[in-house]
């Protein structure tokens, strides 16, 4: 699967479960860690975790795995990684405070 498809299905999945403010940021030119991080907030832990549950959902259905995961249970932040892909998903606390968007600046957001 071309890794801007995968990036589609991610944000479209995210948006599904309503989620706030998703950004696509390409870090390919100046990260080794993925191509792409994309970035969202949903107003409480069950929205954070539907949002992430629906992402592994409709990728799982194409049979893209992620490799790892982070902050599930607590729900405030949860990290997907999907090798190429960084997905990031906080409370609206969460995001505000980490500020990746100011952290990778250098990337480019693109449009979905």
């Amino acid at each position: 699967m071309d890794v801007k498809e995968k990036v589609k299905i991610i944000v479209d999945a995210l948006n599904d479960k309503k989620g706030i403010d998703v950004k696509v940021i390409d870090i390919s030119k100046i990260s080794v860690v993925a191509d792409y991080f994309i970035i969202a907030s949903g107003t409480n832990k069950n929205q954070v975790q539907a949002m992430t549950d629906n992402v592994e959902e409709e990728l799982a259905k194409l049979k893209v795995h992620r490799n790892h995961v982070e902050g599930y249970n607590s729900g405030d932040w949860i990290l997907m990684d999907y090798d190429d892909v960084i997905i990031h998903v906080f409370n609206e606390e969460h995001r505000l405070f980490y500020a990746l968007e100011k952290i990778w600046r250098d990337g480019e957001v693109i449009e979905f």
